[in-house]
């Protein structure tokens, strides 16, 4: 579950949650307290499978197929050029690229990336001793082991949490403030949920493997003005309509299938809706439906006390929700009616 507004960076699973603040006592006892049902010494049975792969995980990898394959064409054509012009084997470039996904994986660079990309720091003492058992309580009702992933925080502003890469798991300093632990477990094993069902290291593969397509095309696309103002209108008009030629051809030759990655966003944002539903399946399915459901609720009222302008996210409202990733609130409240 994530923030449409707000840009975020490969392979994050960022979600925004709203809440009160923090009870008093840590929020034990209270409304928003938590039932812990493994404290430290309690024999814990982890799952034989850890992690898998889910339908979305799939479907993500299918519909980022058509990019990675022009990324592709683009080192193998990079390659071919390094190979004219500096004697480097054309085959290694590729294969180093190929290759270098499994690092989503490799703890010391998702470290790294944390740091430098992410701008994220591990807990201080007084954070971890807070976080720690929170954590202890969503692997364990699992049967995850928790050590396998990475606690981070980043300083936000923002009540959130994210997910990303192969073992990030992170919250935002605000949410740690202002979240009772309760809720706070909640959004923990909601980004758990990211993580059983591979979401993030697939979204973080699919914006990987497509950078060097897009990178092409940004630079395309910066450097067409440049192009036309440089080209005598005759000849712009012929490019044109060359290019028109083209692809009329390439769409007549294959029978119009070009025309369906006109559909990719809006599959892949749908799938991106699917898949926060699983993650909050995942967390109801630890017990933490009741708390979701309040955090969720208490998310509507506060976007029905604002006004029809601050909470319109465009000209068109309604394709902005199409293309979003991410259900809205009472569309995941009504999915989790189930588990209460």
């Amino acid at each position: 579950m994530a923030r449409p507004e707000r840009r975020t960076h490969p392979g994050r699973h960022p979600d925004r949650f709203h809440g009160p603040r923090r009870l008093n006592d840590a929020g034990k006892g209270g409304p928003g307290g938590l039932e812990y049902r493994s404290r430290a010494g309690t024999r814990i049975t982890y799952r034989a499978r850890q992690r898998g792969v889910d339908a979305t995980t799939w479907l993500h990898l299918a519909l980022c197929l058509p990019a990675f394959l022009l990324s592709l064409a683009v080192v193998a054509g990079a390659s071919l050029l390094g190979e004219a012009w500096l004697g480097v084997p054309a085959w290694l470039p590729a294969t180093l690229w190929l290759v270098s996904g499994v690092l989503v994986f490799h703890r010391p660079t998702e470290s790294f990336l944390a740091r430098h990309l992410l701008r994220l720091h591990r807990p201080l003492p007084h954070e971890q001793a807070l976080l720690g058992p929170l954590w202890h309580e969503v692997t364990a009702r699992a049967g995850v082991d928790g050590s396998r992933y990475d606690l981070w925080i980043e300083d936000s502003s923002d009540l959130n949490a994210f997910a990303a890469a192969g073992h990030l798991v992170g919250v935002t300093r605000h949410a740690l403030d202002h979240l009772p632990d309760a809720q706070l477990a909640a959004v923990l094993a909601h980004e758990l949920g990211h993580h059983a069902g591979g979401h993030p290291w697939a979204g973080l593969l699919g914006q990987w493997y497509a950078l060097p397509g897009r990178t092409l095309w940004r630079v395309a696309v910066r450097l067409a003005p440049r192009l036309r103002r440089s080209l005598s209108s005759t000849t712009a008009w012929v490019l044109t309509a060359g290019a028109c030629w083209l692809a009329y051809t390439t769409l007549a030759a294959s029978y119009g299938l070009p025309l369906l990655l006109l559909g990719l966003p809006w599959l892949t944002a749908a799938v991106g809706r699917r898949a926060e539903l699983r993650a909050d399946a995942h967390a109801a399915g630890l017990g933490f439906a009741p708390v979701l459901a309040d955090l969720l609720e208490q998310s509507i009222a506060e976007e029905d006390g604002r006004s029809d302008r601050a909470r319109r996210t465009g000209r068109f409202p309604a394709v902005s929700r199409l293309l979003s990733h991410h259900p809205d609130h009472r569309t995941r409240l009504h999915h989790l009616r189930k588990y209460l």
